[in-house]
């Protein structure tokens, strides 16, 4: 009995998320947290999640810039740092990065990448 004790950590290595699902999930929560009300209807023009279209001339701006927008705010309709204060730049990059994949993600099945 004693052994499996000792066996045990070593059986769950390997068993915890990746840090690319780590990541993603951040960036998933922090979208559902401080995004989703204006992101998932396109509230004050915010583009849609998911929406090719409405993030095409922000993609050609570049993932850098996206991130700079949300942590400075573009008035008058994105607050600054999208309302949550408490976020670190890494989560707002890590939301910036869920909502590109989402882009990127429809422009392939829709065959546009």
């Amino acid at each position: 009995m004693r052994l499996a004790y000792l066996l045990l950590p070593l059986l769950l290595v390997g068993c915890g998320e990746s840090t690319e699902q780590a990541e993603t999930n951040i960036g998933k929560e922090t979208y559902l947290r401080y995004c989703f009300s204006c992101h998932q209807a396109g509230v004050a023009g915010a583009p849609s999640l998911g929406d090719v279209e409405s993030w095409a001339p922000r993609l050609d701006k570049g993932r850098a810039a996206l991130l700079q927008s949300v942590i400075d705010g573009i008035p008058p309709a994105m607050p600054i740092r999208g309302l949550c204060n408490s976020c670190s730049d890494e989560e707002l990059a890590a939301s910036v990065d869920y909502m590109l994949n989402a882009v990127r993600e429809n422009a392939r099945d829709a065959g546009s990448l």
